[in-house]
């Protein structure tokens, strides 16, 4: 089966993750030919192009691009494409506008956020509708989303992003980070690698951390690592609360995040929106427990059930605050959430059921 990847944007964030993340488990046996397209370049076209993967740059300028739908559609024709796999609403539109053009080829689109439209969105969502083959939402609020933003639910499908377990294997003794920074291996550590942007929460997340350091004589230090357009906003805040060094370090962007997770104690989400974070499942399968704010598709990770940390409200500092307390004071209980999140993991975020079940979903959208 071919199937045509397209994305408008090409970056370093949890959807680009998604993308490679299927193209390598769908093509490792043979189950897919993947190709790739794209509006604007970055990392994830460099990363596919070492995997081999085509790759094509498509200009799209709006959702409703005519031009970019005739092109898609010819490029499909070149490269044989069975399936167009969309992840935003502009190349979704896009690729459905571009049915027109080329009637074989079927679409699926992955819906990556827990967010409304506005009424036109809706609206034009209904329109098109009829053209949607299959759907894919990564948590259960985000096709509760999809169907209040006007998709029809029977060609939805929730499939939880996943992660290989094996490759995140490993213990503290694999890590360097510790020994970079300076920082004791016998100081907690927390971890959160959120982009600094509005919706990651960083500043409610430096206000827990500041009343934190009034509810317990335990020394700790958060480690932040990530770049963003509210990077120099954050380290000014940290400055105006009194925050340390040791306290709060900003380390900017990683690539060698399994080395983080390794050299951390607990990892913190602190976002505003999520619909299903690989760096919470990431860092589970690393072995580290996790607190997160319940919202979107947190709940779906962590709760009762999985045993693996605990849910805060958001932009409630004195929440977040009290659940990393617990987790820095209370030992037996942070391991009991090491072990819960391992075995979440094997359970709900595996990998190779990810890439299974998606394969369903094409051969589903192909039978339409």
């Amino acid at each position: 089966m071919n199937v045509l990847y397209l994305l408008n944007f090409a970056g370093k964030a949890g959807t680009e993750r998604y993308v490679e993340t299927l193209v390598r488990y769908l093509s490792a046996d043979g189950r897919v030919k993947p190709f790739f397209a794209y509006n604007e370049g970055g990392l994830l076209v460099e990363r596919l192009e070492e995997m081999g993967v085509p790759t094509r740059q498509l200009t799209m300028s709006s959702r409703f691009d005519q031009k970019a739908a005739k092109a898609l559609a010819k490029l499909c024709k070149e490269w044989d494409i069975d399936v167009i796999h969309c992840h935003y609403l502009r190349e979704n539109y896009i690729a459905m506008l571009s049915k027109s053009y080329n009637k074989r080829v079927k679409v699926v689109y992955t819906n990556h956020f827990v967010l409304a439209n506005d009424a036109v969105t809706r609206l034009s969502n209904k329109l098109l509708d009829g053209r949607q083959d299959q759907m894919i939402a990564v948590c259960n609020k985000g096709r509760e989303q999809l169907v209040a933003n006007g998709w029809s639910g029977d060609h939805i499908q929730v499939i939880f992003n996943a992660v290989d377990p094996d490759a995140w294997a490993g213990d503290r003794s694999e890590s360097t980070m510790r020994t970079e920074l300076g920082i004791p291996e016998d100081r907690f550590v927390m971890l959160c690698a959120s982009r600094f942007a509005d919706d990651k929460g960083h500043r409610y997340l430096i206000d827990s951390v500041k009343r934190l350091t009034e509810i317990t004589d335990r020394p700790f230090t958060l480690v932040l690592a990530g770049d963003g357009p509210l990077l120099e906003e954050t380290q000014t805040q940290v400055r105006e609360l009194g925050l340390t060094e040791e306290q709060v370090r900003f380390i900017g962007f990683r690539k060698d995040i399994k080395n983080l997770y390794k050299g951390s104690d607990l990892y913190i989400n602190s976002s505003r929106h999520e619909a299903l974070s690989f760096l919470i499942i990431e860092a589970m399968a690393a072995g580290l427990p996790v607190v997160a704010t319940d919202m979107g598709g947190n709940s779906d990770i962590v709760n009762d059930a999985a045993g693996c940390g605990l849910l805060v409200e958001y932009d409630n500092p004195e929440s977040m605050a009290q659940a990393m307390r617990v987790m820095l004071e209370e030992p037996h209980f942070l391991a009991q959430c090491r072990l819960g999140a391992e075995r979440t993991i094997q359970e709900k975020f595996e990998i190779n059921k990810m890439a299974a079940a998606t394969y369903a979903v094409y051969e589903k959208a192909l039978q339409n």
